[in-house]
């Protein structure tokens, strides 16, 4: 085994490229989105303390974990873990790259629904009866062109390589993401019922703090947002030529990412309560199951009605979407194409584009079913996750502790530091990640069921 770079692999330019590029990948539609109405139905504040716990103490660890193998073999997961533990774990990188697969393939579907809506925004061609505009763009034909037309997006930026590609990119669309977010929840702060949906955000309801559903949804918040258990991260790292701080390097992801998040929550619930959309969308009761509709269906109508301030308000909201799973999209395309290229000696182009073309096709149950799409989010994009998760904290924290403290090392000097990165990936994150697990396989199951009944 060898920490330098396989001849000709390639390697990010910069750290900050590496940086914005690891954010881009945490940063996506379900974080963006889904963490606003988790946390509303989690007690708010108390919800936000919850997933800072378990960032910090679950999130990071695994995260560090993750980019440590990376960085030591220089390879994507497959080859990776089958250089640190022998061919009987090959099967692991094997399912991260299954994840990656199987997540774009539903994803690429959602974030071509973000790329028309955009468009239409800005057109000025969005139709007041926002309900039958979703229905007719989110399902057959339409929903299967944009669909395609995302992919060959992703496909385009990943054969451009680390640097030319994936770089790049971040560079550029990162702050674009950032700077419409910011003026997007400057703009929500003016609105005059806005007050009423900052009290909804962050009610402090502490009692949830022990309530065992709140505790899975937040750990499990954590963990999806973060881009954790499927080799993402470890995929990234390994493109790293320097001796970085790996452990402050997941801790600015970390932090940037949960920041994306809280922000999009300052950006959502103002834009609900001052146009009184939570009867219609169900706020307070099963908010999670209406975040399709609250999303493409009542937000656009709503505000659209403002004229045409609204319709640039609604275009740069999914404007901001659409490169939040561009940037999510490359991570997840690249680490099926990294493992081709380290293990099946292909071309980079060639990996992208073979999986790139499996991906659009695997996609078109998802374009033409919402419910197996749905299904697909929470057996694959859930619990799967967690499962890759848990097996990356038995690697690592069992199979190859003392090569992945080593390398760890190097950056941070500190042992105490080291010793208790250790201790939480060993004992503290796996019996946490089985108890998400069990609540996401049981979400997975109900999901499947409404599919087969479909």
């Amino acid at each position: 085994m060898s920490n330098g770079a396989p001849s000709g692999r390639d390697s990010w330019g910069t750290r900050a490229g590496f940086l914005l590029a690891a954010v881009g990948s945490a940063v996506g539609l379900g974080n963006m989105w889904r963490f606003s109405y988790v946390a509303a139905e989690g007690g708010g504040a108390a919800f936000v303390l919850l997933y800072v716990f378990f960032v910090a103490f679950i999130g990071v660890p695994l995260m560090t974990s993750e980019m440590v193998v990376g960085r030591l073999t220089q390879s994507s997961p497959v080859v990776a873990l089958r250089t640190l533990g022998g061919s009987g774990w090959i099967w692991l990188g094997v399912l991260f790259v299954m994840c990656g697969i199987g997540i774009l393939s539903f994803y690429s579907v959602i974030a071509g629904w973000t790329m028309r809506y955009a468009v239409d925004a800005f057109r000025g061609a969005l139709p007041a009866d926002t309900t039958s505009y979703f229905a007719s763009v989110a399902t057959g034909v339409p929903a299967i062109v944009t669909h395609v037309l995302f992919m060959g997006i992703t496909v385009l930026i990943v054969t451009a390589g680390v640097k030319r590609g994936l770089e790049r990119a971040a560079y550029a669309l990162m702050p674009v993401l950032f700077l419409l977010l910011l003026g997007l929840a400057l703009w929500a702060a003016t609105l005059d019922q806005g007050g009423g949906g900052y009290a909804y955000y962050l009610r402090p309801d502490l009692s949830e703090l022990l309530n065992p559903s709140t505790i899975s949804r937040a750990a499990g918040q954590a963990f999806f947002s973060l881009s954790l258990g499927m080799g993402a991260l470890m995929t990234f790292a390994s493109y790293l030529r320097t001796k970085e701080n790996l452990g402050r390097e997941s801790a600015v992801i970390a932090a940037c990412d949960f920041g994306v998040a809280f922000i999009s929550g300052l950006v959502v619930f103002p834009i609900i309560f001052h146009f009184d959309l939570g009867a219609a969308i169900g706020l307070g009761g099963a908010v999670t199951d209406n975040t399709v509709g609250t999303l493409f269906i009542a937000m656009p109508a709503a505000v659209a009605s403002l004229g045409g301030l609204g319709q640039y308000v609604i275009g740069a909201f999914f404007l901001m979407l659409f490169l939040a799973a561009v940037t999510s999209s490359i991570s997840l395309l690249e680490v099926a194409t990294a493992a081709a290229v380290d293990g099946l000696r292909w071309t980079r182009r060639r990996a992208a584009i073979v999986f790139g073309l499996l991906i659009t096709l695997l996609g078109i149950p998802s374009a033409r079913n919402l419910n197996f799409l749905d299904f697909l989010d929470k057996f694959v994009g859930a619990f799967l996750l967690i499962v890759g998760g848990l097996l990356t904290c038995i690697f690592v924290g069992f199979r190859v502790l003392p090569q992945a403290e080593a390398e760890l090392a190097h950056g941070l000097d500190d042992s105490r530091a080291r010793h208790l990165w250790a201790v939480f990936v060993r004992y503290v994150a796996p019996p946490v990640l089985l108890f998400v697990a069990g609540f996401s396989l049981i979400a997975a199951i109900a999901a499947f069921r409404t599919w087969i009944a479909s």
